[in-house]
């Protein structure tokens, strides 16, 4: 349902986000007085005052067939069983509202904890273990698909601009001589433990299907591996239950060092398309970007 194709011109900020947000709500029938902005990030997400449903904006267009890919997958995982976020049933979605896709969702009611790094790895066994249904068609990860837009569109300098088209070049040859010895499958594709929530029942929900496709699961395990031997954002025994739990310790993969690039270098680039909406935003992209200048020293990045 179209309610206005308009491409956007003005940038994707908190305030645009929130009209578009105002729009689709009223186009759905639902009240969006009172709504609250929860995160700004690749999307923007609202939660509803009126209802228990979470609106979630994507940036632009380009993004409509994930949009409606991630509503199909929604559907798909709750027709098995898996516990994962729920796309809300008696709307057509998603809607498009001055070129942004608008998708909704059923507010996951959380509990009193975090979800853990060894609940990550199990949940992501039990999704990589699933098998697609036929007439289910989803994409191939593509760690670039997105990375050409972030650098046209990114308020950076220049400088930092030319450095990471260059990088991102050197990425893609490096891409292309990686060999996976692994059976492909369901791939969440961006797994990290921000995107489990606990509800208040102390069920883990998976959530956030942007890039969820169907390739090599290493895809799933580079994004804590990184977090790890990188960033060290986890100790070693929160690591360590994660390994446990899923069984394979990435580090040790031959390609590992490929997919540290890939994932430095989307999690810089991701961050740097927010850059114009505060000062700690862009203090930590300037960090990031910093990191990335130096592959041998130290990442002091914080997790966003």
């Amino acid at each position: 349902m179209a309610v206005d194709a308009a491409r956007t011109e003005d940038g994707f900020t908190s305030a645009r986000a929130t009209r578009v947000m105002v729009t689709a709500c009223r186009a759905a029938g639902l009240d969006d007085r009172g709504a609250e902005l929860i995160r700004l990030g690749e999307n923007a997400l609202f939660r509803l005052a009126s209802v228990p449903v979470v609106v979630r904006v994507a940036r632009g267009e380009e993004w409509l067939r994930t949009a409606r890919n991630e509503v199909t997958v929604s559907r798909w995982l709750a027709e098995e069983g898996f516990p994962a976020a729920r796309s809300v049933e008696d709307l057509e979605q998603p809607l498009l509202v001055e070129g942004h896709p608008v998708t909704f969702w059923h507010l996951v009611q959380e509990g009193d904890r975090k979800a853990t790094y060894g609940e990550l790895g199990g949940i992501l066994r039990d999704l990589h273990s699933l098998t697609l249904p036929a007439g289910l068609e989803l994409p191939s990860f593509d760690p670039f698909g997105k990375q050409e837009l972030r650098l046209d569109r990114a308020v950076i300098p220049e400088d930092d601009r030319v450095f990471l088209r260059k990088r991102w070049r050197e990425l893609r040859d490096k891409f292309e001589e990686l060999r996976f010895e692994t059976p492909k499958g369901p791939v969440h594709g961006d797994a990290h433990v921000q995107n489990l929530m606990v509800d208040d029942r102390d069920q883990v929900i998976l959530i956030d299907f942007e890039a969820f496709c169907f390739d090599h699961p290493e895809w799933d395990l580079m994004v804590t591996a990184v977090e790890h031997h990188s960033l060290g954002w986890q100790t070693d025994e929160q690591y360590a239950e994660f390994v446990g739990a899923y069984g394979r310790d990435l580090h040790d993969w031959h390609g590992y060092q490929t997919l540290r690039g890939l994932q430095e270098f989307g999690m810089t680039t991701w961050l740097m398309q927010n850059v114009q909406e505060d000062e700690r935003t862009a203090a930590e992209y300037r960090r990031r970007i910093a990191g990335l200048r130096d592959d041998d020293g130290p990442r002091d990045w914080r997790p966003w």
